[in-house]
């Protein structure tokens, strides 16, 4: 048997090991949701436009310049930016109805089990293409053979593109969970991955072909699939395999939009794409002209540090590797602009934006409120010493919804979530002291720049 098609048949028999290993793990290890989780029906349909800033309830204070924010109480490793720093973020469309949720994320066999059945079948298909390709007599067979493997996940990589706009369809009229649609993105992540993971074989094979060299549509068609993948799936499908902990996931879609955000290991994570956004056609765009895109969609992120492009034809993926993070785009040729977007800032760097503040009952909390689906930060202090208060549990209500715990204070007396997309409670409870703030409204989003 060719080394290609027996590594490609390993990959698959390693997973399905991994399959029957869960099918034997004990139900009492699949825990249910985590301290995070919302009430599954914790769905608002809202206008996704510039929230206002007035507030009944807490004292607000004024905006908080991002390079003012000193590192929590404890913390002396927090970067800090040398100047006021904007983290735009590609969103739903300004004038959509959005449908938006939270979805807590846990292990789940059933799911681990969809998602391993899946990778095994990729990777057995891909070891029948490799050997296939190698049963070629001539070489004139073996291109014509790799021609059409190309051809294939050409036209299934349209297919995705579909499914993926239907989903967000689905959501977004309420056919689908918040649930069940996390499950499907992450299912389409792992098929472009299988499909990616097949034109690496094909490149090789080609490479291998006398008088042969890859089609220049294969480095495109490999970029185009990564554009399904992004950091929120990932981490779902690591929650459902007990590999992460379990947490909330923010969801929103919108017709033809979605936007997923968690955080993770002091991390926020956020993905978003635009199908609306995505010209699909073959005009081509270049490395320089996708960078200067990002520049004048992310002016603040650029700054930070050069972006860097890789792509071709008519697809290019900008990477901004900075201080506080990552952001990550793909660019579409024609009208040059971002339609999908990965962040990856630290929770600790993270700007603070028009905090409220309560106190009573010897605590001082302030909540620093952010955009829907964006990172909220609960800093509870003794109201007499001004120290922190670890230990105390926080509630979070959405909208008219019941109060459920987000988790108890650190030493830095700090817990946080994701904020949801209309006004909420915050509940800080260290008995016999309870705090309220209470009509706390999420931040208008900051988008990127639109070019001129």
């Amino acid at each position: 048997m060719p080394s290609r098609v027996y590594d490609a048949g390993m990959r698959a028999l390693q997973i399905a090991a991994v399959a029957i290993l869960l099918l034997l793990t004990p139900v009492a290890a699949v825990a249910g949701p985590g301290p995070f989780s919302e009430p599954a029906d914790s769905q608002v349909s809202v206008a996704d436009g510039p929230a206002t800033a007035e507030r009944a309830g807490p004292t607000e204070r004024a905006s908080v310049p991002f390079a003012s924010v000193a590192a929590p109480t404890g913390r002396t490793d927090a970067p800090q930016a040398d100047g006021d720093l904007t983290l735009r973020t590609l969103s739903t469309p300004v004038d959509a109805t959005v449908r938006a949720g939270s979805h807590g994320r846990s292990p789940d066999l059933g799911s681990s089990l969809g998602f391993a059945t899946a990778d095994a079948d990729a990777g057995v298909e891909t070891a029948a293409v490799v050997e296939r390709v190698e049963r070629a007599e001539t070489s004139a067979e073996r291109q014509q053979r790799i021609r059409a493997a190309i051809d294939r996940i050409e036209r299934q990589e349209a297919r995705l593109s579909d499914r993926q706009a239907d989903a967000f369809g689905a959501h977004a009229s309420g056919e689908l969970t918040d649930a069940e649609l996390v499950d499907e993105l992450v299912r389409i992540a792992a098929a472009a991955r299988g499909y990616d993971e097949r034109l690496d074989a094909l490149d090789a094979l080609a490479e291998a072909t006398d008088g042969f060299a890859s089609p220049g549509r294969l480095d495109e068609l490999q970029v185009a699939l990564q554009v399904y993948e992004g950091p929120v799936r990932d981490h779902a499908l690591a929650t459902a395999r007990a590999e992460s902990p379990a947490n909330d996931v923010y969801v929103a879609s919108s017709a033809n939009a979605v936007v997923l955000a968690t955080i993770v290991d002091g991390e926020y994570v956020r993905e978003s794409f635009r199908v609306d956004r995505w010209d699909r056609g073959d005009e081509a765009i270049s490395n320089d002209d996708a960078i200067e895109a990002v520049k004048t969609a992310y002016p603040e992120t650029a700054a930070l540090r050069e972006p860097n492009a890789f792509g071709a034809g008519s697809v290019q993926r900008v990477t901004v590797p900075h201080e506080f993070g990552t952001l990550r785009v793909f660019v579409g040729g024609g009208r040059e602009r971002v339609f999908a977007e990965h962040q990856q800032i630290d929770l600790a760097a993270f700007p603070d934006s028009e905090p409220v503040t309560a106190a009573g009952d010897g605590l001082d909390v302030t909540v620093d409120r952010t955009y829907p689906g964006g990172p909220v930060t609960v800093t509870v202090l003794d109201e007499e010493t001004g120290q922190p208060v670890s230990g105390v549990t926080v509630t979070k209500a959405a909208a008219d919804g019941d109060s459920r715990t987000v988790g108890t204070t650190d030493r830095d007396g700090v817990v946080r979530t994701l904020s949801p997309a209309k006004p909420y409670r915050i509940t800080v409870i260290d008995e016999p002291s309870v705090v309220v703030l209470d009509g706390v409204k999420p931040l208008g989003t900051p988008r990127p720049v639109e070019p001129e």
